[in-house]
């Protein structure tokens, strides 16, 4: 799921990472043509191939957040939104007649896009993320990263975490779940990494006798995929080879264990449904057929 304000490229991100117009599959929009500007919660599914292996992947879009004058629970829709998939894959859970396989459409890793004005988390993205990393994986990453000089980037990177700490805010991966002293010193240099200075493109230049995808300056182009230019690449990896399997073990284990507990001790227990009764899922209809981030 990518979250942020309006503005920030979280569909154009979305179709660099994937390197394909994943947020358009559904829209039949062009490569030439503009981005329809996200009004809702909208999933789109897609299978890309990595090392020769296909992976279902589904990707959820949402709308830009903050443009209005009261911003007062902006993170309720998304929460629940996520939520819902939890509900939807408790309800199967408990069936007496349940699949063997269970599909599952819950939400396994958020990239939270904060704005890149090199000063300090607005308090609205802290808030967000104060809620949002209570139910879900949040990744912080700093968007359009080619605004800021590289002083002006190391500094800010340095100040949203030291910001992140004192809200005690967690972001993915948490210290608690290192696993061994290899494990955390592997994730120790993902977050000393954190937020992820990325920029995204999905238009293609020519630059030293290759094509590339890029953003083009007055200066030169900025290639999205080199290291030296964004650490775009740094975040696809961890993402899509790393950390995939993590992300997808504690969602499980942690999220969703925490609401189906806090689920089941509200309720004094879900009642097992059989497979000819009415499965209760018309306050789910929002979400219907929405598969997870990385199934």
């Amino acid at each position: 799921m990518v979250v942020g304000q309006s503005g920030l490229g979280k569909s154009t991100l979305v179709n660099t990472l994937f390197k394909s117009q994943v947020s358009r599959r559904s829209t039949g929009w062009s490569r030439d043509e503009k981005i329809p500007k996200t009004v809702e919660i909208k999933s789109v599914s897609h299978v890309i191939e990595e090392g020769g292996v296909k992976m279902k992947l589904t990707v959820i879009d949402t709308p830009g957040f903050g443009d209005q004058i009261n911003n007062e629970n902006c993170w309720e829709p998304i929460s629940k939104y996520i939520n819902e998939q939890y509900e939807k894959f408790l309800k199967e859970e408990v069936n007496i007649a349940r699949k063997k396989r269970i599909p599952d459409t819950r939400v396994h890793c958020c990239l939270y896009f904060i704005s890149p004005t090199g000063h300090t988390l607005r308090q609205l993205d802290t808030e967000f993320m104060k809620h949002l990393s209570r139910v879900v994986n949040i990744i912080p990453i700093i968007a359009k990263s080619d605004t800021l000089t590289l002083d002006e980037k190391t500094e800010f990177k340095q100040r949203v975490r030291k910001e992140l700490e004192a809200c005690g805010i967690e972001c993915y991966p948490q210290k608690e779940f290192d696993e061994d002293m290899e494990d955390k010193s592997d994730n120790d240099k993902i977050r000393e990494a954190m937020p992820f200075a990325v920029v995204g493109s999905d238009k293609e230049y020519q630059a030293n006798g290759k094509r590339i995808l890029g953003r083009k300056t007055a200066w030169g182009v900025v290639e999205v995929e080199n290291p030296n230019h964004c650490e775009f690449s740094l975040l696809r990896d961890f993402m899509i080879r790393s950390h995939l399997q993590d992300l997808k073990e504690v969602t499980h284990n942690i999220h969703y264990e925490t609401y189906r507990a806090k689920r089941l001790n509200d309720n004094g227990g879900l009642h097992p449904i059989s497979s000819g009764q009415d499965t209760q899922e018309s306050n789910l209809t929002f979400c219907m057929d929405t598969p997870c981030l990385c199934e």
